[in-house]
Parts: structure tokens; sequence; C-alpha cells
């Protein structure tokens, strides 16, 4: 069967975005009736587009979503903990793998792996990587093996060498099946929880970080007491605060913490003790940095002479113990500083409390969570007290029925029946005398269960026992009931149950206090030498083959001013370009050059010699300003002052003989160029080229 031909319009709707032709202008206005367009010939190369793609296009129905899908999995089921539970989808299916893999004894970490990708369709590393970081703070996830070492650094041995399990904690704050919800896994074959009936806030225990499509998250991890302690007040309706408490110490200013919503910010220090006149020990380190990053950060430091140090000690184990040594001469205080100013030492964290609620990203404080998640606390805690309650009423039940059923030898009932409608029929009609003393009505279920019981056990049934199983179920059903009149108070107990069962040895470690900003150009040492090579245009430190400028520190930055009336100001560095032929160098002060200037240059432009005074000014680093008017100018005299009084009052002009000018040697008088910016063109000299100049307002004879 012939192919149809597609349409014209059906051929320029399929067509490429990209070849889609751009509107044309408006054309002028016409009185003239418009012209039937031209029909367009067969084999012109020009194809006939769109101007805009149909929302029909096949490519336009397959990529309008695609970003926007993209970006809400990574949000939702990858970056982002959840707010119920605190948890990222694979900590949460590590979590459930374990619970349902859980005998008491290890388990390797492969194993749990390999289990655990039936839920999550990813690779191992993922997984490997989160397992390991649970373990490492232990709460979760109890560790036996190599798990690495979050002080140095280290990484944890191979996943076939380490084995994990649940800790106690886990089992009693994440898990009852009963109150979890679920949902299909990926791939349809398995049940998986959509969050974790957690009754704990996780999120802020642990602490978490991700980074996502258009955001991230960053909550710092707080110390477990502390948390009770908060859940504990607002159950009470007490204001609290928390602040974090980080598992490496070190000292922390929480002024600008700003409760870890976006826009805070938090400045922690390590702990420095000095030993002696000539030893410094660190003993606690800033969160985030570890002794590796941080014995670098020290030993860059040192290389580039922002810090003068013999060298660094690391007798890390289970507690950390840097110790630098100092050189001769050198102040322990002010060493200190230096290393706070320009090593890791000292960092800035910037929290960004973002978690998962109602399937959408929400930014909130994390007092805020913490109420939250307490308020979801309570609602478990509530729901499992009903459940219970059912389960106590079921129970409370069928032993009232089994009771009758045996003490009133209704079972005698049945012997003769040969139908099973005859037998339920019996026994119901042997139960109607009873009705009463239950407390709800009987069902078929019922009735076929009491059917189930064995022969046995209504010979061996003791009517004393029975009557204390019912006793005991009573007081309980009291107890359930109690506990939801006050559940407010039954989930202040069971916060201060935990705080009691683990939080023994989990003390503060991080101290906080107001941290001073320390200047940097305060605590620097001024022990680099600055050189220049001014014929090719570099500076240095520390060349002692070229011209010596001055002595300066690694923050200092230096102006060169070049004779083809450029100027630049950078970093002082090793090597550095500035310009070729530099006439004029010098460490720029931190308040700004001061310094008074009179230039005499060549303009290349009009050929005329022209005479400025001025001051530089404001000036941005590593960029290039020019004094002179046109490009390709020249500066042939140059004097720097540090007062107006110090400056130039007349200048000896000599000129080159070659220009055709009669004469060949004049004065002028400076006092009629006032002093001016930068970018002043400044007032004519001569037309003629200037040969050299001359100062001659000083003693000349």
């Amino acid at each position: 069967m012939p192919k149809k031909k597609p349409s014209k319009e059906s051929d320029q709707a399929e067509l490429p975005l990209s070849n889609a032709a751009a509107p044309e202008a408006p054309a002028e206005p016409s009185l003239k009736p418009a012209a039937a367009p031209a029909e367009p010939v067969p084999d012109e190369k020009a194809a006939v587009v769109a101007v805009k793609n149909s929302p029909d296009a096949p490519l336009v129905k397959h990529y309008r979503t695609w970003f926007l899908e993209y970006a809400s999995y990574v949000i939702l089921d990858r970056a982002v903990p959840h707010i119920d539970d605190g948890l990222k989808p694979v900590q949460r299916r590590i979590l459930h793998t374990l619970w349902d893999m859980d005998d008491g004894r290890f388990h390797k970490v492969a194993n749990v792996t390999g289990r655990t990708m039936s839920l999550h369709p990813h690779g191992n590393a993922s997984i490997d990587a989160a397992l390991v970081g649970l373990g490492q703070r232990a709460f979760l996830i109890e560790p036996q093996g190599n798990f690495g070492n979050t002080l140095t650094g280290d990484d944890a041995a191979a996943p076939r060498y380490i084995e994990a399990r649940l800790t106690p904690f886990a089992r009693d704050v994440l898990f009852n099946p009963k109150t979890t919800t679920w949902q299909l896994s990926y791939d349809g074959r398995a049940q998986e929880p959509v969050t974790l009936p957690a009754k704990f806030p996780l999120v802020l225990l642990e602490g978490t970080e991700g980074i996502a499509v258009g955001l991230a998250t960053k909550i710092l991890p707080h110390n477990f007491n502390d948390l009770c302690r908060a859940a504990i007040n607002h159950l009470q309706g007490k204001t609290f605060r928390i602040y974090p408490d980080f598992p490496t110490g070190g000292i922390a200013d929480f002024a600008e913490y700003n409760d870890g919503e976006r826009g805070g910010k938090v400045k922690v220090r390590a702990k420095i003790e000095v030993r002696s006149k000539h030893l410094l020990a660190i003993t606690e380190l800033p969160y985030g940095a570890t002794t590796e990053s941080l014995i670098e950060s020290i030993l860059a430091a040192n290389a580039k002479g922002k810090i003068k140090i013999k060298h660094v000690d690391d007798n890390t184990a289970d507690a950390v113990e840097i110790l630098v040594h100092l050189p001769a001469g050198a102040e322990a205080e002010k060493i200190i500083q230096q290393l706070y100013v320009f090593t890791n030492c000292q960092l800035a964290l910037s929290p960004a409390a973002c978690v998962i609620e109602n399937d959408k990203p929400q930014f909130l404080g994390v007092r805020e969570i913490l109420r939250r998640s307490v308020d979801k606390t309570k609602a478990l805690l509530k729901r499992e007290l009903e459940i219970r309650l059912g389960e106590l009423e079921q129970q409370w039940h069928w032993d009232s029925l089994e009771r009758i059923f045996i003490e009133e030898r209704i079972y005698r009932r049945i012997e003769k029946s040969k139908t099973w409608e005859n037998v339920l029929s019996e026994i119901r009609e042997g139960l109607e005398p009873f009705l009463k003393q239950l407390r709800r009505a009987v069902t078929d279920e019922d009735i076929t269960r009491l059917t189930e019981i064995r022969i046995k056990r209504i010979s061996a049934y003791n009517r004393f026992q029975a009557d204390e199983a019912m006793k005991r179920i009573e007081t309980e059903m009291k107890e359930v009931k109690h506990h939801l009149k006050t559940l407010t108070e039954y989930a202040v107990k069971w916060f201060e149950t935990l705080q009691e069962k683990y939080g023994k040895g989990h003390k503060r470690r991080t101290t906080y206090d107001e941290i001073e900003q320390i200047n940097a150009a305060q605590v620097v040492s001024v022990n680099q030498r600055l050189y220049v090579n001014r014929a090719e245009g570099f500076i240095g430190l520390n060349w002692r083959q070229h011209e010596f400028v001055q002595d300066c520190s690694v923050l200092d930055s230096v102006l060169c001013l070049m004779a083809d009336g450029s100027l630049k100001v950078t970093k002082v560095d090793d090597k550095v370009f500035m310009g070729r032929d530099i006439l004029h160098c010098a460490v720029l002060p931190a308040d700004g050059d001061k310094n008074f200037y009179t230039m005499v240059y060549q303009d290349k432009a009009s050929g005329k010699a022209f005479a400025k005074r001025f001051q530089i000014g404001g000036l941005s680093r590593d960029k290039l300003y020019p004094l002179v008017p046109s490009e390709g100018s020249l500066v042939v005299y140059l004097d720097v002052s540090a007062t107006e009084k110090a400056m130039p009052q007349k200048l000896r002009i000599f000129l080159d003989g070659r220009g055709g000018a009669r004469v060949r040697e004049f004065d002028f008088d400076l006092a009629t160029v006032p002093v001016s910016s930068r970018g002043a063109k400044g007032l004519t000299v001569t037309k003629w080229a200037v040969k050299a100049v001359k100062r001659v307002d000083l003693a000349l004879s």
C-alpha cells in the first residue's frame, strides 16, 4: 500500500526547532490589496519551515517536562532528607534491609549492600558510602571492622571485610510495621516503607548534606541529650534553643547561626594548646576538616610565607593530636592567630536546612524541624497506643468467648451436627444467653475461631489461669487508656526514657563562644622580599638576581606604572607579569596610595608632549588602567612625591634636535598644572618630540 505523502503543515510541525525561521519585520503599510502568496518552487533548496513549533510535535511532547521530572527525582529521591524520619531514600532502604535481615548478629556490608540493591535502583557505591557514613556516626548502625576514621579522613575497608547491624536505639525509634506506610519497590517485586515511623528527630541528630537541582541542604549535627531536652521543653510548652554539636569538637560561634536557615553562618575553630615556648598542639578539629586537610593547609601557608613553622607531627589515633613545632624567636600567640587566619584551623559553615514535607522541599529552621518532628513522634505514640488498645480489646473478646465456650460446655452442642452451617448455628445459639458479658457483637470469624480450639486445650483449661490472664489484659487496657488521656506526659516520659537509656557518654564536644574577628593584615609577618625586573616587566618574591624593591608580606598588593602610561595593581606572588619597562614599583598601602605623581608623556595621537600632576585614587586588582589618552604614547618623565609640597615646581625640557625645533632646551613651570585625577590629559608642554626631562626647582647652579 503506497505511503501517504505528509502535508506541508505536518512537515513544518515536525521540523527541528533549530531550523525554524525567525519572524520577519513587519512591512510598511500599503493601501494595495495583499498579493496571494507565491507557491514554493519544487526544486528550491530552502525548506518551508514553521515560525513556531506545534505543541503536539513529537519532540515537544518528549522534552516538555523531562528536566522538571529529573529535578524532582533528584530532590525527592536522592539528595534531600524527609522530615518524617530524617533520612534520604538510600539511608532508609539500608536501614529497612538491616531490619529485615536482623537476627542480632553482624552482617557483612557487602551482603547488606546486595540486598539493598533490590530496593535501590542505583549502583553499589552510593549504598556503600551511605552505610559507612551511618556506621561512622554509630547512632543507627553498629559497625565492626575498619569503617575509616572521620578525624584523619582515612577510607573504610572494602565492604567484604567489614560488618554492621542495627543498634538498639534504631530498633526502638525507627521500626514498627503496624504504623508504617508501604509502597512497591522500583521493580514492583517487594514492599518498602515510604518513610520509617521515626520517633526521634534523626535529621538533627545525624546532620546531613545534599546537592540537588537548584537547591542544596546542609543540616549540622546536634547533641543527643540537647535534642531530648529540647523535645521535652516543646511538649511542655516551654521555649528552647539548640545549637549544633560537632563530633570533631572545636570552638564555635553561633552568633549568626540564624536557626540553621539559609543565610546563616557558623564560625568553627580548632582547639590549639601551647605546650611550650616552641610547641603548639591542635587537639580538636573544626567540623569539615580532617587532620590530613588541616596539615596540608598549614604546610601550604608555610610555603607561601604566611606563617613560619619548623615542621608538623601528626600523632592522631583515637584523639586528635597535631604538633606544630615553631622556630626560635617565634611568638606562640601570634602563630596561633596566623593559623586561624591562613589555614583550615578556622572554617566558616553555611547551614541551609531543607527537608521534604508533603512531597515538596521546604527550608525550615532547626527549631521548627524539631517541633514538627516531636509532634510527629507524639502522633506516632498515640497511634501505637490506639493499635495496642485495639489488640487488647480483641484479645479480651476472644478470651471471653473461649471462657464461655469451655466453661458453659457449648462445644458439646456441636457433637451431633452434620453440616458446617449447623455447627455455626449451634454455637451462636449457645452463646446467646451470655452476649451481655461481651463488649461487642460476635462475628462469624469469632465463631470459626472457637471451632479451631483443640480438645487438648479444652481438657487442660484452668479457670484460675484464665481469670489471671483476663485481669492482666484489663490492667494493661486501663494503663493504655490512661496514656491516651495524658498523651503529652506519655510523650515526655518517652524522651526521658530515651535520654536515660542512651544519653550516657554523649556529652557536648563543641564549646560555643564568641569568636573575635582577626585582621589578617595585623597578624601576617613581613617576611618576604619584593624584586622587580623592569625591562621584561615582571615582579616576584625572593629573586635575588633582580632589583630589590622592599620587604613585604604575602597579603600585600603591588602597584606598577609602566613606560607606556599604563597602571596595574596585583597581589604579590612568586612571579607576575605587569607590563614591560616598569618605571615605578611599590607595595600599595592598605589604606590606598596617597602619593602625588608628576608625569610628562609624548602623546602618540597628536605628537605633542603633555604634563600632568595627579593622585591615583581607588584601584581594583589585575585591571589595566591607562594614564594617557592614546595607545602607543610614551612616558618621558615620572616623579613620585609623598606630599604635594614635595612635588617638582619646574622642569627643564630637552627636545630632540631631529624634530626641527629652534629652541632645544627650555624650562616649564608646573605651577600652572593643577593636581587632578589620574585620567586627566594634562597641559601641553611642547609640540616637538621630547628627548629628556630634568627637575630644576631644587639646588641648581
